[in-house]
């Protein structure tokens, strides 16, 4: 497991430690779960991005017979 060293401002620490205890864990501890749900959406966004593409070159619907120019579904 690898250490991290962030910078803080004192009072910021201060009340995140009070909060901590009161929620009867740390501040280490929170942050180590916030960066493992941080980490976990990424990949989760990742995933979902390339399975809509994926379905998206299977998907058989289409505009039909209908012609139009781009000019035309913007004209008001």
């Amino acid at each position: 497991m690898a250490n991290l060293t962030i910078t803080v401002p004192d009072e910021i620490l201060k009340s995140a430690r009070r909060r901590a205890l009161e929620q009867g864990t740390s501040v280490n501890a929170l942050l180590r779960d916030y960066l493992a749900q941080f980490a976990g959406t990424r990949s989760a966004q990742a995933n979902a991005a390339r399975r809509v593409l994926e379905l998206s070159k299977t998907a058989r619907s289409g505009r039909g017979k209908a012609k139009w120019t781009r000019d035309e579904l913007h004209q008001r």
